[in-house]
């Protein structure tokens, strides 16, 4: 159906033109699911976008050819081409938040795609919605059509996207990381939704996403790509079994792994020499896995050292509730008890993980343990002070001890300030250090610990990647020198291989710093991998606690063995 040749993009800039996608070439056959893996910048989105047509024309140079059905994609006239987009080949965007206009409907959104593809009714079009809400299996669609995309959950707006793709009968379906950032048991329904969809429709799909553990789940084929260039093809089953690109071992490999103990994840620089010699493919993951791994006595010891101390964190019956929805006289509603009668000990050093899926109260825990939320009932004591009775300059002067890590960096970073300023500004608001001077060699000492340079300093937050954004914001609530620190979903949107390298880093500092974590994650697997014991939560209330293997072995909730159940077994 599809066959690209030699395709290639170049975007236009001040140093003249930047290669991004490197002749490129591969068939899509119908009914055929083809996955493309990479990390950020490797030339994935950027080679659906083009097949598309989606880039800007001015800015971009298209090179090679894409055929559809004989059809020469990168020649053909725009008015053409938007006869293409929708009726024959469709595209479901990373970011369901930012693809869905904010100020439309979600049911307007796919009936004005209708009503101007196919011609049809504003009633039939609307017929036509509701039907593709129920076959992407959106529950109440009535109530979601007239919804607009803030108030529904991102599985829910993943499913309009996947609705509005599917609106005119694409032949191909291209989906752009639909299952970034999303819970693993909304990932695995989305999944199973798209394989479903695929096989009912006889749809061909091209699946990209940076996790080849999705990509096991989904796809038939794998095509690998790395700086622009396809560096690895083949079979599902090949791949897996026999990876031969070093790149490739490191993806597969930096993915934590419930099944292993290990003191770090391997990263991608792992599996190429130095000198890029031979010796470089023969490197295995079980090599370098091995080199890592974590033995039954140092995990027995690490054990006994962390629980013979004092608690350093104590919660005792902590709720949280929020005032409900008033109702249609002003009659206030239910109470959404967000975090419900909690209790629970930290010990010095430890990293403590809570899983849940989203709306489970975790954020809300982590936010209330440093009154950042003010609780409903129940006490948080840190090191023997109770955080409840604190005024607010002693709650401000105890922050300096206890940092959190937001999900999102970038929204966490003052755009305005550079890099240097924003680490540099609560040494200034603690008083730390005698002037500017020395504060400014701290921030540089910061940001080379954080495996940043110390030109970045004075660099602004857009100027960097998600991961280096990430280092930044370890490097700020690392500046006070806390003793505890929240990390909340600190590693949720990240390419499997730069969360490698910031799981590293994370548990790295906690052994010079001498920190005691809370990690909060989705993901069961990355908490298996981070923590000494850990947490899940379900609808406000913790419903489990203990070692992770005995959880992940010996499961006693459902709802803790359908999380195991959706972790992709890439």
């Amino acid at each position: 159906m599809l066959k690209v040749n030699n395709l290639s993009v170049s975007f236009k800039t001040d140093k003249g033109l930047f290669q991004a996608v490197k002749n490129v070439s591969f068939t899509l056959k119908k009914g055929e699911t083809i996955g493309i893996v990479g990390e950020s910048g490797s030339g994935k989105s950027v080679t659906s976008l083009a097949l598309m047509r989606l880039l800007n024309k001015n800015e971009t140079v298209l090179g090679g050819q894409a055929l559809l059905n004989g059809a020469s994609l990168c020649q053909l006239p725009e008015d053409a081409m938007r006869k293409i987009r929708g009726n024959r080949m469709a595209m479901i965007f990373q970011e369901p938040m930012t693809s869905l206009n904010p100020v439309l409907t979600c049911g307007f959104q796919i009936t004005e795609a209708i009503q101007l593809h196919l011609g049809v009714s504003k009633s039939e079009a609307k017929k036509q919605t509701l039907a593709l809400f129920n076959e992407v299996q959106l529950p109440r669609p009535a109530v979601i059509f007239d919804s607009y995309p803030h108030q529904i959950s991102g599985g829910q707006k993943q499913r309009v996207m996947i609705a509005m793709a599917l609106s005119c009968n694409p032949e191909i379906l291209i989906a752009d990381e639909p299952t970034t950032a999303l819970d693993v048991t909304v990932q695995k329904a989305i999944i199973e939704l798209l394989l479903s969809l695929k096989a009912i429709r006889q749809m061909s799909l091209l699946f990209i996403s940076h996790d080849l553990g999705v990509i096991k789940e989904i796809a038939d084929r794998v095509m690998v790509m790395y700086k622009g260039e396809i560096v690895e093809e083949a079979s599902v089953s090949e791949l897996f079994a026999h990876p031969k690109h070093p790149y490739t071992k490191g993806l597969l490999a930096c993915r934590p792994s419930p099944k292993q103990h290990l003191k770090k994840l391997p990263v991608v620089a792992d599996f190429f020499d130095a000198d890029k010699t031979e010796s470089a493919l023969s490197t295995t993951i079980e090599t370098i896995r091995a080199r890592y791994n974590y033995t039954e006595k140092e995990i027995t010891e690490r054990r006994t050292k962390l629980y013979q101390q004092q608690p350093l964190l104590k919660v005792d019956h902590l709720s949280t509730w929020f005032p409900g929805r008033a109702g249609l006289f002003g009659q206030s509603g239910k109470a959404v008890k967000a975090v419900n009668n909690v209790s629970f000990d930290v010990y010095p050093g430890e990293t403590l993980g809570l899983v849940g899926e989203s709306g489970c109260g975790k954020t809300t825990l982590g936010r209330t343990i440093l009154r950042l939320i003010e609780p409903t009932a129940g006490q948080v004591s840190f090191d023997g002070t109770d955080l409840g009775k604190l005024k607010k300059n002693d709650l401000r002067e105890i922050r300096r001890d206890i940092q959190i890590i937001f999900q999102d960096p970038y929204s966490s970073l003052n755009p305005r300030l550079t890099v240097g300023q924003s680490i540099m500004e609560p040494l200034q608001v603690h008083g730390f250090y005698s002037n500017n001077t020395k504060r400014k060699q701290k921030v540089l000492e910061l940001l080379q610990r954080v495996n940043l340079q110390p030109e970045h300093f004075d660099r602004y937050p857009h100027e960097f990647s998600g991961g280096q954004r990430q280092r930044i914001v370890i490097a700020r609530a690392l500046a006070l020198q806390p003793k505890f620190i929240i990390c909340d979903e600190s590693v949720s949107a990240l390419d499997v291989s730069v969360q490698a390298q910031v799981l590293n880093l994370i548990r790295e500092l906690q052994e010079e710093f001498k920190l005691t974590y809370i990690f909060i994650s989705h993901d069961l697997a990355v908490i298996k991998h981070i923590s000494d014991r850990m947490m899940v939560m379900n609808k406000g209330e913790i419903v489990e606690t203990g070692y992770p293997d005995d959880i992940y072995y010996h499961p006693k909730q459902e709802y803790t063995k359908r999380l195991i159940a959706s972790i992709p077994q890439g």
